[in-house]
């Protein structure tokens, strides 16, 4: 997939549920030479996931080749809330066949995984499996059903930091 020379930078983050594996997963990572970045959380203090989830997001639309990984307790709100940026295809994925698809087929760009519902041996298999395989861009059918997530919505929402009452924005145009 990538130059085996250079690193594939990839971006993680964990809400307070997934600390631990996260933790866990970017001593892994970077052993088995990728270029990971913390983007938090940085303990296991109670957190908003659509901050962390918006960060690395960014990153990966800021980077290009880049990838990221969120753990929550289910990966399901981190995918949500990652998914509301215009180019994020977040997945939520629980077996290492999933992730082959989810990048084969729909050139995801962001994994998201729940520390609540697999444990992190299985996240490391994953989330290897995820990285080393390559979107088929040279079927047609797959370029053109990924060209209409984006053309469809894809995201687009605005994904805020600013709070009211404890909640967070998650954007009023989707």
């Amino acid at each position: 997939m990538f130059d085996k020379e250079k690193l594939v930078p990839v971006y993680i983050g964990s809400d307070h549920a997934g600390f631990d594996f996260k933790n866990e997963l970017k001593s892994f990572l970077d052993e088995n030479k990728f270029d990971v970045t913390d983007l938090g959380c940085f303990s296991s203090d109670s957190v908003d996931y659509p901050d962390i989830a918006r960060e690395v997001s960014e990153k990966v639309l800021e980077i290009d080749g880049s990838f990221g990984i969120l753990i929550c307790g289910t990966g399901i709100g981190m995918s949500m809330a990652a998914n509301k940026l215009k180019g994020i295809r977040a997945a939520v994925v629980e077996s290492e066949k999933v992730a082959e698809m989810t990048r084969r087929h729909n050139d995801a760009n962001v994994l998201a995984m729940g520390s609540r519902i697999i444990g992190v041996e299985d996240m490391k298999k994953i989330a290897l499996k995820f990285l080393n395989t390559d979107f088929e861009k040279g079927e047609e059918r797959h370029v053109r059903r990924v060209s209409k997530i984006e053309k469809n919505g894809g995201g687009g929402g605005e994904v805020s930091s600013e709070t009211d009452a404890g909640e967070t924005d998650a954007g009023a145009n989707n």
